[in-house]
């Protein structure tokens, strides 16, 4: 049986011989034999132009700044192998993002800046010389795909028709055999190739309308494409990407919370939105609203490194959006569904609650009340402050000093279950509050920056007030005074405890504090700044 080839597509020209690794035309040669894709479904497959068309790839954005592709696209010679050197690219090499129709001017053209390989598979990581927005990554797969499984592969690369397609193309491949860094695949459907110029590109499964990386498209037998006419065999071999997803969380993570201004950053709130914590695999997602009205969410990774808690961001809403009238947010379970979401005050006097937030923005809004009253709501966290396991509970800072504690928000609206605190001048100078697991009560506990740079615990809130008097946690006068904004949760390790404290200090910094107990922090991990 004849090697199976890698399917790079280089050199401008004809085909100079069948054993130079099957490598035709680098004439820019775009898709896997079968259908055109459905618009902006798979925008997130990248086509790859590798020295001003010598040659052409396909890869995944995996993250705004980061396509996984197959490492042999940058190899001087595909043919001995994908091993490369990490750094720069030999050749200039752009990412077209978001293109699906390469003759509409759609999505972006982005150079790539550095290449990070690894060295036991056909696969790299190729750094963008900017982020991509307005095009959500593929998610990366911890789960193995199995024998007989359906996965689903774009390219860009030649049909069995077309030399040089402009569409965006896709097909549906089985399972053959799983290895330890690779996957068998042959195609499913009828005609299903994988063609020259569709190397590095994504095979993923869909499920419910979402999407799984699991491979990378490395060789194949190139039947029916396009001057291959008289081979049959569909076979190909993918890297797998499964089993490395830490290592691309890892990649991703370095260029992830550095290039966002953090100074900008108005409103932070963390949960378990993109997870269920049931799961214990991934660390908590960040929800940040910015001074323009854009709103951002960071997925929380499943890898152990402290420096690296995300591992994607996606863009929810741009700028000049409705978040400019937010006034205050938390997150916290209003469901059963064991997902989080956001409740929020806004300029109006409006309440309101989304149930549920996720990668592809807010779901299920509902107004909790909408009054003149509410504007006096100036600081608002949820938590578990009654015997209720599955939804949290509102708890309210007004202007005048007051708190108020409503029960099981995200069903009930705000029935106003107990006034914590009358108007009390001493609380009208507390800047943040957070709800936390500090001390291992049977309920939250309420973490209190105040203005002069005191912060404090009150361990075991509940409807009936505040019982176990007071945690310190910092001292008057301590460098908390310039934290501007606050958020509780598990930054540390998936499934944490809530007792991490991630901080947006006066300037651009971001750091959190990891293991918040009843004898104060232990530690900063310094996230930017």
């Amino acid at each position: 049986m004849p090697r199976i080839r890698p399917r790079t597509a280089w050199m401008t020209g004809v085909l100079t011989t069948a054993v130079a690794a099957g490598l035709l035309t680098a004439v820019p040669a775009q898709a896997v034999v079968g259908d055109p894709a459905d618009g902006q479904l798979y925008a997130f497959t990248a086509k790859l132009n590798i020295g001003d068309g010598k040659r052409s790839c396909t890869g995944a954005l995996v993250e705004q700044q980061w396509v996984l592709t197959a490492a042999s696209c940058f190899a001087d010679d595909p043919a001995q192998g994908h091993s490369i050197a990490g750094g720069a690219p030999k050749l200039k090499t752009t990412a077209t993002v978001g293109r699906p129709n390469l003759a509409k001017p759609t999505g972006s053209v982005v150079k790539v800046v550095e290449l990070v390989p690894r060295e036991d598979r056909d696969l790299v990581m190729a750094k963008l010389e900017k982020p991509v927005m307005g095009v959500t990554p593929v998610n990366v797969s911890s789960a193995a795909p199995a024998k007989g499984e359906e996965l689903r592969v774009t390219g860009y690369g030649r049909t069995k028709d077309e030399w040089v397609p402009g569409l965006l193309h896709t097909a549906r491949f089985t399972v053959d055999t799983v290895n330890a860094t690779t996957l068998g695949l042959s195609g499913r459907a009828p005609g299903a190739a994988i063609c020259k110029g569709d190397t590095g590109g994504p095979a993923f499964r869909e499920r419910g309308g979402r999407f799984e990386l699991v491979g990378v498209n490395s060789r194949s037998m190139q039947g029916g494409c396009f001057g291959n006419e008289d081979e049959t065999r569909t076979d190909a071999v993918d890297s797998r990407v499964d089993d490395v997803a830490n290592w691309v969380d890892l990649v991703s993570a370095r260029t992830l919370l550095p290039r966002k201004n953090w100074g900008d950053a108005v409103h932070l709130a963390s949960g378990y939105f993109t997870s269920d914590p049931a799961d214990g695999k991934r660390r908590m997602d960040l929800f940040v609203a910015w001074k323009d009205g854009s709103a951002s969410l960071f997925r929380g990774a499943d890898h152990d490194d402290p420096k690296y808690p995300f591992s994607a961001e996606y863009q929810l809403e741009g700028p000049g959006s409705y978040w400019t009238r937010a006034r205050a947010v938390t997150a916290g379970r209003y469901t059963d569904s064991g997902r989080d979401g956001l409740t929020v005050r806004w300029s109006t006097g409006k309440l309101s609650t989304y149930t549920h937030v996720d990668e592809f923005g807010f779901h299920d809004e509902k107004t909790l009340a909408s009054s003149d009253s509410w504007k006096n709501a100036r600081l608002i966290t949820s938590g578990r402050f009654t015997d209720n396991p599955l939804r949290d509970d509102l708890l309210v800072l007004w202007e005048d000093g007051s708190t108020s504690m409503y029960i099981d928000t995200g069903v009930n609206g705000v029935r106003k279950e107990s006034q914590l605190t009358w108007a009390d001048k001493g609380w009208k100078n507390a800047a943040q509050i957070s709800a936390g697991e500090f001390t291992g009560k049977k309920t939250a506990d309420l973490m209190i920056r105040w203005k002069d740079g005191q912060t404090q615990v009150f361990p075991g809130v509940d409807p009936s007030g505040y019982h176990n008097g007071r945690v310190g946690i910092t001292k008057i006068g301590s460098h908390w005074k310039n934290a501007s904004q606050i958020t509780v949760g598990s930054f540390t390790k998936p499934n944490g405890r809530l007792n991490d404290i991630m901080v947006r200090w006066n300037t651009t910094d971001l750091s959190y504090h990891p293991g918040i107990d009843n004898k104060g922090t232990h530690g900063e991990v310094q996230l930017v700044g």
